[in-house]
């Protein structure tokens, strides 16, 4: 039963984690194309995409709280049972979970690309005025 849940996050993760990728992919390319040469954005957009897959799946996917049901909190304790009631709240913490996470990594990722964005335009204006 535990491997079925830890499976079943993994597959949860990965679907939330495809899904925003495939929203925010049209406006990092834009930012990253904007920001650095043309040959290097579409590595750095690569990354982002793989970051996300990275930071929502383990951000979600959190093996320290499921040990919960494969081993007993203390020594003589009982090991928590898999209800249907438990399923539904992993699944759920999975979920938010996962988007908490890339929702942290990509408002970093915005506010760098903004500081830099700054950076870039007022080089250009300070070019434009010699």
């Amino acid at each position: 039963m535990f491997m079925t849940l830890l499976l079943i996050n993994f597959i949860l993760a990965f679907a939330v984690c495809f899904i925003v990728a495939r929203i925010f992919r049209a406006p990092i390319n834009k930012i990253l194309q904007r920001l650095v040469s043309e040959e290097i954005y579409i590595a750095w957009a690569r990354y982002i995409v793989f970051a996300t897959y990275v930071v929502g799946i383990s951000g979600g996917v959190r093996i320290w709280d499921l040990e919960r049901y494969i081993t007993p909190p203390t020594q003589g304790g009982a090991i928590l049972e898999l209800t249907q009631e438990r399923w539904v709240l992993e699944l759920y913490r999975t979920l938010i979970g996962t988007l908490q996470s890339i929702a942290w990594m990509l408002l970093l990722f915005f506010f760098v690309a903004l500081v830099a964005y700054v950076i870039v335009k007022g080089l250009e204006l300070r070019k434009q005025h010699s």
